[in-house]
């Protein structure tokens, strides 16, 4: 039984062309991005993956960085999930005193994210590989 919405194939048809691949960044694009992906990690892990997936094979500066920036804001995700395991456990152990510093370990965690973004940034932004000092590197 045929739907009467989808027209009928035509054999005859001409085939229709594949999209043709993106066209490779120029260098200036390629370390822009490269270091856009270190400052996304302000915002969390998003930032880093959509450059890394829509940038990866078009420039090899920019795949390098944003592979090196997720692996870091991951790694942070990571620490953050410990932090609430840590604290959530802490927060019972010492009947609710722990609550009252608890908020100190996810603080530094979110202050050295920001720190290292931005040095990954401003290396990236010369052009210049940025190493993060701690990071579980998941993506290869």
């Amino acid at each position: 039984m045929t739907d009467p919405n989808v027209p009928p194939h035509d054999p005859n048809a001409a085939p229709q062309p594949a999209t043709a691949p993106a066209a490779p960044l120029s260098h200036e694009q390629d370390v822009q991005w490269g270091s856009f992906a270190h400052l996304g990690g302000i915002l969390g892990f998003l930032p880093s993956l959509i450059i890394w997936l829509v940038f990866k094979d078009r420039g090899a500066f920019t795949n390098t960085e944003a592979k090196e920036a997720l692996n870091f804001q991951i790694t942070a995700v990571f620490a953050y999930i410990a932090i609430f395991i840590v604290n959530a456990i802490l927060t019972v152990v010492t009947l609710g005193i722990w609550g009252y510093i608890g908020w100190l370990l996810p603080t530094a965690l979110w202050i050295a994210v920001i720190v290292f973004s931005v040095l990954g940034f401003m290396q990236a932004k010369e052009g210049r590989h940025y190493r993060y000092p701690f990071a579980i590197r998941l993506i290869k």
